[in-house]
């Protein structure tokens, strides 16, 4: 397709981000590859996507995120929905949990608990400062300010 900027891509699926921010997805549906339940918030404005094993996470201008796939692997973001409107400056993923930082360093987890997807047990600790998160097939590790 004509004015592709990036492909992301999990297991089964491919996103295409477009000029203006259009996502296209192919493959199997039930990894993402299939977005039309999200087609209307993906029309325009998409800046970046990340994948998990079997989901997909948009981050779009101003930072509101959409995910879509498999549930299981992320792709229900609603728990954090609200967390997630605005404001979110990156997106990691690991096989089955997405990790957002914020603007002023807040971190939201969505996804399988056993990947991270539930940081609640440290979420004070997450509450601001984080410059950067690292991610291992299972787990996330944030790094804050003064390291």
């Amino acid at each position: 397709a004509a004015g592709v900027t990036a492909i992301y891509s999990n297991n089964h699926a491919f996103a295409a981000v477009k000029e203006g921010g259009e996502v296209v997805t192919w493959g199997d549906e039930g990894y993402g590859g299939d977005s039309s339940a999200v087609a209307d918030r993906l029309a325009a404005g998409v800046t970046a996507i990340s994948g998990s094993r079997a989901a997909f996470a948009a981050v779009k201008e101003g930072g509101e995120v959409v995910t879509w796939g498999h549930a299981a692997a992320g792709g229900d973001s609603s728990a954090v929905a609200d967390r997630l409107a605005a404001g979110v400056t990156a997106i990691y993923s690991n096989n089955l949990a997405f990790a957002a930082v914020k603007e002023g360093g807040e971190v939201v987890t969505w996804g399988d608990a056993g990947y991270g997807g539930d940081s609640s047990a440290v979420a004070d600790r997450l509450a601001a400062g984080v410059t950067a998160i690292y991610s291992s097939s299972a787990a996330f590790a944030a790094v804050k300010e003064g390291g």
